[in-house]
């Protein structure tokens, strides 16, 4: 009874802007949907298409990062390895926000300001520490005897790495994947502050900057058009893993 009453707290608020996204003056349409994507200042297909870039490399450097680390943290012994890793678990007690001018100048210094390369980078390393700990869980949730007997039979470290290691922690890697998506698509704060021209927008970026109306008034209905539109692919990427998603948290990514 208590997770049903969670759940439609949780669910509420979309179910709400799905309502609101569809309401126009005369009943209900797709004409909010239509001034979304219509609009002077609205949401176009370069916006989408750069919040997946973006997620892309978010996802894919989160990924590479955060597996070798977690490996080598999980499975090697080396000179100052738990202080190491103490200290990028540290690194989640920083306030990201804090950071983002070192990072826009940092940025700037390696020719990347205004550039969606850029900001997939900031994004990637926000998520890291958070990645490097479910991963090297999930790796020292493994068997040892797995690894060892694929290096009896010849493998590298590299090689037990993607041949034996990777398909045994595959839920932690989609609770990885899955968690930098989500912060990646629907960032609002980082873009705002790295990225200048209009034609780099992310959807986030689009969707606020929405006006229709005169003297700068918010179109509140096309808005949750937009609330909508950048949902949805949540949803759906979240309904398709959600069972690679609990195991990772329930089968030993929290473990160790």
């Amino acid at each position: 009874m208590t997770c049903a009453a969670l759940a439609v707290l949780f669910l509420f608020p979309l179910v709400w802007a799905a309502f609101a996204s569809v309401r126009t003056d005369t009943g209900f349409g797709l004409e909010n949907y239509a001034r979304l994507f219509s609009s002077e200042d609205g949401v176009r297909f370069q916006h989408v298409l750069n919040s997946a870039v973006v997620s892309a490399l978010t996802v894919g450097g989160t990924l590479v990062v955060s597996t070798l680390g977690g490996y080598a943290f999980g499975r090697f012994r080396f000179p100052g390895r738990d202080a190491l890793f103490l200290l990028t678990l540290a690194i989640l007690m920083v306030p990201y926000a804090t950071i983002l001018i070192a990072l826009y100048v940092l940025l700037g210094w390696l020719g990347l300001e205004d550039s969606l390369l850029g900001l997939s980078l900031v994004l990637t390393t926000f998520q890291l520490p958070f990645s490097v700990f479910m991963m090297r869980n999930s790796f020292a949730a493994v068997p040892v005897e797995l690894e060892e007997s694929a290096r009896v039979d010849g493998c590298t470290s590299f090689g037990a790495l993607l041949r034996i290691m990777l398909p045994a922690v595959r839920p932690g890697l989609v609770t990885v994947g899955l968690f930098a998506f989500l912060a990646s698509w629907s960032e609002f704060f980082a873009p705002l502050i790295l990225l200048n021209s209009t034609d780099r927008f992310t959807t986030t970026l689009a969707v606020v900057n929405l006006r229709t109306a005169s003297h700068g008034a918010v179109d509140y209905a096309a808005l949750e058009a937009g609330v909508v539109v950048m949902a949805v692919p949540c949803l759906l990427l979240f309904a398709f893993l959600q069972r690679s998603y609990v195991r990772g948290f329930t089968s030993g990514a929290l473990k160790g």
